[in-house]
């Protein structure tokens, strides 16, 4: 009996029991087809839907002993200079475009302007690289009888391919001395533990800023029993007499059809992540009865609670110029307050603008730079909750998303807290090198916006928080079922029509939480997979950290 496996991740979910040693070349691109090249129908032991942070090293374990399609809706992450460069992470998120790049932007009801990955990857092809493993906290309040032993070999199974020490450049020296100052203590060094105070953490960039995504995984596929579909886009799960999932449908560049069919103990697996897989889902017939038939979808299964619960993590900072050219940086150090915050920093390069640079050299030849250096926070959580509904009944049309920052009042003390303590860094000696001097007066060139003068005030300070929120891309949740997590959890439904929801979240941009879950209910994929019972081991999702994770009854 087929049955559909939802796996939703923010920015970076992997699952592993495989052990390997580091890949030397993408050899994954052997097996890489564009969907054109696909037969109009064809027939396989599991359909992966979304080939990004969860569907490639998932696909890839699976491909051992079984034959595997997995269908992404975006190209190879090897054909563009920018994403595979670390100083390449900004104009990525700018070179968007309405079908085919490897960022797709989005504006969410906030108003938050936002990104999605499309690209095989995922969002960890298009992310700041930053990596840490989830903390102790998550895995004692879970409820969940971890197997501790398959978490440890499958972080180092990840750590061994993609994860690299990074170098620290000279801004993130700053910050890192300034955090100390400011008594986020201890000082812990270079490690991957989720750990107050001020560390250093893992990069997927290597040392010659190389990009290493979750498509690397997939080099350790069995290349005869897999084929990735790339330019794949799903546009709905086809079901049985019985309601369970027998295929999907999905259209390639060309406009042709194609369906991916599993056999009778296979299975449609969805790992389009928190935006793309309840999408799916909806236009697909699965979702609140009233909600689907008010735009004409035949409901297949009610589920009231798909496209509920969407979080994001907001953002807030500030950036000035510094009076010395830094070198680029993403973020490695990152300061883990006990008030609910987590400050992270990085520094870019940009040219004057044209009209400045002729005034200053008289010539449109001559090149000339300057730096920027960014201080931001990110708060855990959070508990603010939003949600995902249809603009279209086609797929290609984006849902509308509303995230409610700052909603409780809980997300915005924490906010609060983590402003005030980049005020705190900014008056450190360690900061003390980027200021520029004025009439006797030393102070910050700031870019944008200012923390405001009165940082005593929480009225003034939350008033900060809500003006300059941004996203840090660590969006997560949106489907739920018979119980889950709070916050950054997962959601999972169970039943006749075998439909499960698993749902972790990763964080594009700054800070990935490695969180490893054993799913409920599955059985070890080193053993035969039995009728109606399927196995998957982990979920390793990059983000700073899961908080507030307490088992409820939805």
């Amino acid at each position: 009996m087929a049955s559909i496996i939802i796996l939703c991740f923010r920015f970076i979910t992997f699952f592993s029991i495989i052990s390997t040693t580091s890949s030397q070349s993408p050899t994954y691109t052997s097996f890489v087809v564009n969907a054109t090249e696909l037969p109009p129908e064809d027939t396989f032991d599991y359909v992966i839907v979304g080939g990004g942070t969860a569907g490639c090293p998932l696909a890839a374990t699976l491909s051992s002993n079984y034959r595997i399609l997995l269908l992404e809706r975006g190209g190879v992450p090897d054909t563009n200079p920018s994403v595979m460069r670390e100083d390449g992470f900004i104009p990525t998120l700018r070179q968007i475009d309405s079908s085919y790049s490897p960022a797709e932007a989005f504006t969410s009801e906030d108003g938050v302007r936002n990104a999605r990955g499309r690209v095989l990857g995922g969002s960890s092809a298009i992310n700041a690289g930053f990596y840490t493993r989830a903390d102790d906290e998550f895995y004692n309040q879970s409820g969940i009888n971890w197997d501790l032993s398959l978490i440890e070999r499958s972080y180092q199974w990840i750590e061994n391919e993609i994860v690299f020490q990074p170098e620290l450049q000279p801004w993130q020296i700053a910050v890192r001395d300034g955090l100390l100052e400011t008594g986020v203590q201890p000082f812990n060094g270079y490690t991957l533990q989720h750990v107050i105070g001020t560390k250093i953490g893992g990069s997927t960039f290597n040392s010659s800023g190389h990009r290493h995504s979750a498509a690397d995984l997939l080099n350790v596929a069995i290349g005869s029993n897999i084929i990735v579909a790339i330019y794949a886009t799903v546009e709905r799960i086809l079901f049985g007499s019985t309601e369970n999932a027998i295929g999907v449908v999905f259209r390639d560049t060309h406009g042709g059809y194609h369906h991916a069919m599993v056999r009778n103990e296979g299975e449609v697996i969805l790992t389009a992540g928190a935006i793309g897989s309840p999408h799916l889902l909806l236009v697909s017939g699965i979702g609140p009865r009233s909600y689907l038939s008010s735009w004409g979808i035949p409901v297949v299964v009610h589920s009231p609670f798909v496209g509920q619960f969407l979080y994001d993590n907001p953002r807030n900072g500030i950036s000035f110029v510094s009076p010395r050219l830094l070198r680029h940086s993403l973020i490695q150090v990152v300061g883990i307050t006990d008030s609910g915050a987590y400050l992270e920093a990085s520094s870019a390069i940009s040219p004057y603008p044209s009209r400045v640079r002729a005034i200053r050299t008289r010539s449109h030849t001559y090149q000339s730079y300057f730096s920027v250096a960014t201080i931001m926070e990110k708060i855990i959580g959070p508990v603010s909750a939003g949600s995902l509904r249809l603009s279209s009944t086609d797929i290609l049309t984006s849902p509308i998303v509303r995230f409610n920052y700052f909603n409780d009042p809980v997300d915005l003390e924490r906010c609060v807290n983590g402003t005030r303590k980049i005020g705190e860094l900014l008056r450190t000696r360690a900061m003390a090198g980027f200021r520029f001097w004025n009439h006797h007066r030393a102070g910050f060139r700031f870019v944008g916006v200012r923390l405001p003068a009165n940082q005593s005030s929480d009225e003034e300070m939350g008033a900060f928080c809500r003006r300059t929120v941004n996203t840090i891309w660590h969006y997560h949740g949106g489907e739920s079922g018979g119980f889950g997590f709070e916050g950054d959890g997962c959601q999972f439904s169970s039943g006749d029509r075998r439909i499960h929801v698993l749902n972790f979240t990763w964080d594009q941009s700054t800070g990935y939480c490695l969180d490893a879950w054993q799913a409920h209910g599955f059985e070890d994929i080193e053993g035969e997979i039995a009728k109606d019972k399927f196995l998957i081991s982990l979920m390793l999702n990059f983000c700073v950290q899961v908080e507030d994770s307490k088992v409820k009854h939805l």
